[in-house]
C-alpha cells in the first residue's frame, strides 16, 4: 500500500505531543502479565496534530488538571495549550477527531470553540446508553465531558461517522471497537506513505507483538482484531504509532531540539523499530 486511495496533493505532517504520564506496574498494561516481577512500565498520554499546507486536524483533546488529580496522573502541560508548541492555536482549530470519549481523550472540549468534533455513531450511543449504568464501564469516562459533547451536538458542532470513512483527502477514519464500542483510529498520508495513529486501538507496541491486550476493554476479540486492522492499513509495522507508548518520544525525531521528549514528528521515519520482537501477522 504505497499510494493514497483518494486525490491528495499535500502530505500531512504528524505531531505526537506528550502532555501527561502515569507511573505504573506492568500488570496494569496487559491482560496477562508478561512476567511475574511486575516491573515498572509507565505510559504516556498524547494528543496528535495532522497538518498539511492547507488543513489542520487535531486528534483527541486530553484531560485537565482536575482529572489528573482525581486519577493520580501527572499532567505536564495543558493538552490544548500544548498545540501552540507546533504553532496551532486551539481557538482556531476547525476539526477535531475524538477517537473515543474516555477521560484522557475527550476532555477540554470547551477550549476548541470553532471546532467540529468527529466521532463514531457507536461511541455516542455507547456513552449515553444502557452500558453506562455499570460502574466498571463508565469509570473511564468523565460525565462532564460527555455532557459537554452533547451540548456541542445541540450547537451543531458534532459530525457522526459510521465505520470506515474518508474524512478529508489523505485522512481516513477507521472503526475497530474493542477498547470501547465506538473506538476509531486515524490513517494519514505522509511523505513516507500511510501512517496510522492508532490511539487506543493499540496502546503499546507490546500489546500488539505479544497479542496481550490492554486490560481496559469492552470486547477482547475486537481489540485483537483491531490490532490487525491497524497493521493492515499502515504501510509497514514501522508506520504504526501506538496511543500510549513512551517509546514514541524516543523513536521519532522532535521538530526542534528544545522539544525533545515533548513533541515527536511521527510522519518522519523512526530512528529504529519500536517493536521488540518480529511483528505478528497483520492479515
Amino acid at each position: 500500500m504505497t499510494e493514497p486511495e483518494m486525490t491528495q496533493s499535500e502530505p500531512y505532517r504528524l505531531y505526537a505531543i506528550k502532555y501527561a504520564t502515569h507511573d505504573r506496574p506492568r500488570s496494569m498494561n496487559f491482560m496477562r502479565p508478561p512476567d511475574p516481577h511486575d516491573a515498572p512500565y509507565p505510559i504516556d498520554y498524547f494528543v496528535w496534530v495532522c497538518r498539511s499546507e492547507t488543513r489542520t486536524v487535531v486528534i483527541d483533546t486530553g484531560f485537565d488538571q482536575a482529572a489528573a488529580d482525581a486519577r493520580g496522573r501527572t499532567l505536564h502541560r495543558c493538552p490544548a495549550e500544548s498545540l501552540k508548541l507546533v504553532d496551532v492555536e486551539p481557538d482556531e482549530v476547525e476539526d477535531v477527531v475524538i477517537t473515543h470519549m474516555h477521560y484522557d481523550h475527550g476532555g477540554n472540549l470547551d477550549k476548541f470553540p470553532r471546532a467540529t468534533f468527529h466521532i463514531q455513531d457507536l461511541e455516542m450511543s455507547y456513552v449515553t446508553g444502557r452500558h453506562m449504568k455499570y460502574e466498571i464501564l463508565r469509570s473511564s469516562y468523565n460525565v462532564d465531558d460527555v455532557t459537554h459533547l452533547v451540548r456541542k451536538l445541540y450547537n451543531n458542532r458534532v459530525t457522526f461517522h459510521t465505520g470506515d470513512e474518508d474524512l478529508f483527502p489523505g485522512l481516513t477514519l477507521h472503526h475497530v471497537g474493542g477498547h470501547t464500542q465506538g473506538m476509531q483510529f486515524v490513517r494519514a498520508w505522509t511523505e513516507r506513505g500511510w501512517v496510522v495513529l492508532a490511539s487506543d486501538a493499540m496502546h503499546l507496541y507490546d500489546n500488539w507483538v505479544h497479542q496481550n491486550p490492554f486490560p481496559v476493554v469492552l470486547h477482547i476479540g475486537d481489540m485483537l482484531e483491531g490490532h490487525k486492522k491497524v497493521a493492515r492499513l499502515a504501510d509497514s509495522p514501522d508506520h504504526v504509532v501506538p496511543g500510549h507508548d513512551p517509546k514514541v518520544m524516543d523513536l521519532y525525531p522532535p521538530p526542534s531540539d528544545d522539544l525533545q521528549g515533548i513533541v515527536a514528528r511521527v510522519d518522519l521515519p523512526p530512528v529504529r523499530s519500536g517493536r521488540t520482537d518480529p511483528p505478528m501477522e497483520s492479515g
